[in-house]
């Protein structure tokens, strides 16, 4: 069985064809999903997705790639944090790659998470794109190790990720662990610790191979999982019982065998 631990399924294209998503979910043994807040205008549309099915859990955050949105403070995220099925803070972190000019706002936002996830015991989703250097520096600063995390959609070098490692955090892959080119991230892919793996799909985005361009969804993180098994060369079962278990134990979350009953 597997665990989709980033995807966003509130999303249009998505949030359309949720009971077929779903479905495709069961029949691919992925058992549960985490729905990624971006912003706080749309966040109830996801907090709304994982309140309605037992499987489906919700974060809360900006990302840092939305520049025309309301700035969390540290309390907006902390009461929003309380809401039932909030299993962590995120997703943010930085972007450099999209965005020019003094991105000081963006490093302050990034602050202003890690602090509320500090606060409310819940652990952080963290994007670095471009940034990482500046990334791990503030995670140190402001001791994003007592809340503790994982790094999203990971796409950096083995020392970026013990760094993160170091700090305490998971390391996330995606279906760009699938591509043929990504060589350098899977290398990382055999070097993390297993006990410190998630894997996700990020849907709609990053179809894994062979699902290549592709819209994504949920049910396809196996193909990450088996795609990791064998760069590892491990059953896909380990794989599998190695990162749903540290999803279940990360962001706190019972096992619910009524939610994978066949």
């Amino acid at each position: 069985m597997f665990v989709d631990s980033h995807c966003h399924l509130d999303f249009p294209e998505l949030a359309a064809e949720l009971p077929q998503l779903l479905a495709a979910m069961r029949e691919h043994d992925v058992t549960h999903a985490l729905c990624i807040g971006v912003d706080l205008p749309e966040w109830p549309g996801v907090l709304a997705i994982a309140q309605g099915h037992a499987n489906l859990y919700a974060t809360v955050g900006v990302h840092p790639d939305y520049t025309d949105t309301p700035e969390p403070s540290v309390a907006d995220l902390v009461a929003l944090a309380q809401a039932d099925k909030v299993v962590a803070i995120g997703e943010t972190g930085l972007d450099y790659y999209r965005l020019e000019g003094d991105l000081e706002w963006q490093r302050e936002r990034f602050r202003i998470h890690i602090r509320a996830a500090r606060e409310t015991n819940k652990p952080l989703v963290i994007h670095t794109r471009s940034a990482a250097a500046d990334t791990i520096a503030i995670m140190r600063e402001e001791r994003a190790g007592d809340a503790g995390g994982v790094m999203h959609c990971f796409t950096e070098t083995w020392d970026v990720a013990k760094a993160a490692l170091d700090l305490g955090f998971h390391i996330s892959f995606s279906g760009i662990v699938t591509f043929k080119n990504a060589l350098e991230l899977q290398d990382v892919a055999r070097r993390v610790p297993l006990d410190r793996m998630l894997i996700e799909t990020d849907s709609p985005y990053l179809a894994p191979v062979p699902f290549r361009g592709k819209r994504n969804q949920p049910a396809w993180v196996r193909y990450v999982g088996e795609a990791v098994a064998r760069l590892r060369d491990v059953p896909v079962d380990t794989v599998a019982k190695a990162t749903s278990d540290n999803f279940f134990r990360l962001f706190k979350v019972a096992r619910d065998a009524s939610t994978h009953a066949h």
